[in-house]
């Protein structure tokens, strides 16, 4: 008699499965939660205690790990010497395993104690999976209900070397992401160093895309398991598929408007500011970031923290705008009307709902040609501003300062802001000297420079940064201080008459 192991804890389809191959002439052995919702569903089984001569025990932490279960999977029966050994030791083979396993990151998403979290990861169905997978070339190994329609199409005559090769490496990358989850979870709940000697990232898949930076490179969306919250995690309310720039693009306006809080916009296009505020409701916040630069507001991405409601929504579409994207944290009903019923480009932007969640350190990986960079992501402690000049920085000014120091930090470097009102004004992103961002913010500003705020994302080597933005009318220059040159720096500003604040933190953004 042909036989399958059966345990699951997705039940989903696995009656229908159990039925078809004891149709085929399987027998199916199964464990105790899998065995009871078979029977009940008329389908007879043989209990896994049954085949063993052990019953389960220790709460269940035992009931597969067990020679007759593990042999009759890892056994190569191409191999003669293996085939005497069964027929020795009395074993009957199994030629398909269908496991999957105790939802662990269910579990913990769902406040677990430290000590339920560990009784809820699986060592028994890993190790069916793991060993199924090995012996791919005599066991076919079934991890995905997805999977059980094609599987028992092919069972009447065997499976094909290609399908259970394709499902074997499958089932490795399942219990590899299975692990990586564990080790996630415990890694921030155990005081260890910043990073361990071996590094797991886990990874879901949640969306395939059309192409990835240019047409001929494939590309995907993958979201991390137990990391709530972001752009790859919204739900597309309206539009096109989006792509892989669409998504770069909307997770940088997304963390800076965040950044700013609620009431902001921030437009983005290719990974920079293209602009930015934060006033009395979105439709203005959205007319004042516009407003900064809209030769490069067409085409880019707009994210606004709140609910865009109807009047936001007749900005944001309103004649001479053109947005790929458009992320809030709400659409009201009248807003989704009115895109969707917009002549023209209204009928193609992308409008992604994604709730906001509270800044929090994440580790960033950065894949390179052989390997990674891996760090925690950039959040200021904001530790205090600190003036360094004579002069002081107007009190009116001060919402400014916050405004620009939180926005340089979403700028490519070298990077200079200038703001005033708290909206952008101008930006320097990008340039291989700081003078030259610094520049082309105050260029961009014009004169509306005249009293406003610059921030730079890293310290000023020079005095040369100084004598452009005094000569523009800048007020106060916003940095982090900490180069040889600082005194010469503060020097130049107190003959200029300029206030400037050191933050004592720097943003590099590459």
């Amino acid at each position: 008699m042909r036989r399958a192991l059966v345990s699951v804890t997705d039940k989903t389809g696995i009656a229908d499965l159990a039925a078809g191959l004891l149709a085929l002439g399987f027998e199916v052995v199964s464990t105790g939660g899998t065995a009871a919702a078979l029977r009940q569903a008329g389908i007879a089984v043989t209990d896994v205690s049954d085949v063993t001569g052990f019953p389960e025990s220790f709460d269940g932490r035992v009931k597969t790990l067990h020679p007759k279960i593990h042999g009759g999977i890892l056994a190569d029966r191409l191999d003669p010497r293996h085939l005497r050994q069964l027929d020795e030791l009395q074993i009957t083979p199994f030629e398909i395993v269908v496991v999957n396993l105790y939802q662990f990151e269910r579990t913990v998403l769902d406040q677990a104690t430290l000590e339920e979290a560990i009784e809820s990861i699986d060592i028994g169905g890993p190790a069916l999976i793991r060993a199924a997978a090995k012996n791919q070339a005599n066991v076919t190994v079934v991890i995905d209900p997805g999977d059980y329609d094609r599987v028992l199409l092919e069972a009447g005559n065997g499976w094909r070397a290609e399908t259970r090769r394709e499902l074997a490496t499958k089932a490795f990358r399942h219990t590899a992401v299975y692990d990586s989850v564990i080790a996630a979870y415990l890694s921030a709940s155990t005081p260890m160093a910043p990073f361990p000697t071996e590094f797991a990232v886990p990874l879901r898949l949640a969306t395939a895309l059309r192409y990835g930076e240019n047409p001929h490179q494939p590309a995907a969306a993958f979201h991390t398991p137990l990391v709530p919250g972001g752009v790859v995690r919204a739900k597309q309310l309206w539009g096109k598929d989006l792509s892989y720039n669409n998504i770069l693009d909307a997770d940088a306006a997304w963390e800076l408007a965040s950044d700013l809080g609620p009431g902001a916009v921030a437009i983005i296009k290719h990974g920079n500011p293209c602009g930015a505020a934060k006033l009395a409701n979105l439709a203005d916040s959205y007319e004042a970031a516009r407003s900064s630069d809209p030769v490069s507001a067409f085409g880019g991405i707009a994210a606004l923290v709140g609910s865009v409601d109807a009047s936001a929504a007749e900005s944001l579409t309103a004649k001479g705008n053109f947005l790929e994207v458009v992320i809030a944290e709400r659409f009201s009903q009248e807003a989704l009307d009115t895109f969707q019923n917009r002549s023209g480009w209204g009928a193609d932007v992308r409008l992604l709902e994604c709730p906001r969640s509270e800044p929090s350190s994440f580790l960033t990986v950065r894949s390179l040609r052989g390997g990674a960079l891996v760090q925690w992501s950039d959040e200021d402690p904001r530790a205090g501003f600190k003036t360094v000049t004579k002069a002081k920085p107007p009190a009116q000014l001060e919402p400014d300062i916050e405004f620009a120091w939180a926005t340089v930090a979403h700028v490519k470097s070298n990077a200079i802001v200038v703001c005033r009102g708290s909206r952008l004004l101008g930006t320097g992103a990008g340039q291989m000297n700081r003078v030259q961002s610094v520049r082309l913010a105050l260029e961009q500003s014009g004169e509306a420079a005249q009293g406003a705020v610059l921030a730079s994302d890293a310290f000023f080597p020079f005095p040369d940064s100084v004598d452009a933005a005094a000569e523009a009318g800048i007020a106060v220059m916003v940095q982090p201080g900490g180069s040889k040159k600082d005194a010469s720096v503060i020097e130049r500003a107190d003959e200029l008459g300029l206030a400037m604040v050191f933050t004592g933190i720097r943003h590099f953004r590459h």
